[in-house]
């Protein structure tokens, strides 16, 4: 009896396991299309309501004293964002970031153009699964070809979800602050 029953299910479990297979197969294959067709495009603005990290930095902070908003675009659509000061220096909290970037962008008018040599990422967020690990991949290759930029580091805020996502990720912990921690991504 229990070969009858063991030929009769036998079929059905290599049609269901070949049946997730393709499944699976489609799924990743679509994941990856969007991946491969989407491009890093600086933004103008971004919706503050999306941002789970600083909802509270109005886009004019976002884009003054040489601030800048980066998106994954993909079919028209903006699937994650990452918002950038430039610093000499690396900021333990808002308000250092605020003048340190601000320092950075009047000394570089001064002189060459190029606004600081580091690169604070203070916000990331993904509407895509995928989408935050492709734009700190994309942003990454953007400040390696860059002639001024010579660290990428995050002011993260102290939970285990950016702990985690950074350490994935493949940065370093720089330091622990009050309300923050400082993440670095080795660039060369």
């Amino acid at each position: 009896m229990i070969k009858i029953l063991n030929k009769k299910f036998k079929p059905r479990i290599k049609a269901r396991i070949r049946k997730n297979r393709q499944t699976l197969s489609k799924n990743i294959d679509s994941f990856f299309d969007w991946v491969k067709g989407a491009e890093l495009v600086e933004l103008k603005e971004c919706n503050i309501e999306e941002d789970p990290v600083r909802p509270e930095l109005d886009n004019v902070f976002r884009r003054s004293y040489g601030r800048k908003i980066y998106g994954v675009k993909y079919g028209g659509e903006i699937h994650a964002v990452m918002c950038f000061a430039y610093t000499n220096q690396i900021p333990r909290n808002v308000d250092e970031l605020d003048k340190l970037s601000h320092d950075a962008y009047l000394q570089s008018a001064q002189r060459d153009q190029n606004i600081g040599q580091i690169a604070i990422a203070y916000t990331v967020w993904s509407k895509k699964k995928g989408g935050g690990k492709l734009i700190v991949k994309e942003v990454f290759k953007k400040i390696k070809k860059s002639n001024h930029l010579n660290r990428l580091v995050t002011l993260s805020p102290l939970t285990d979800m950016a702990t985690k996502f950074h350490s994935r990720n493949g940065a370093k912990l720089l330091q622990i602050n009050e309300t923050t921690q400082n993440f670095e991504y080795k660039v060369f």
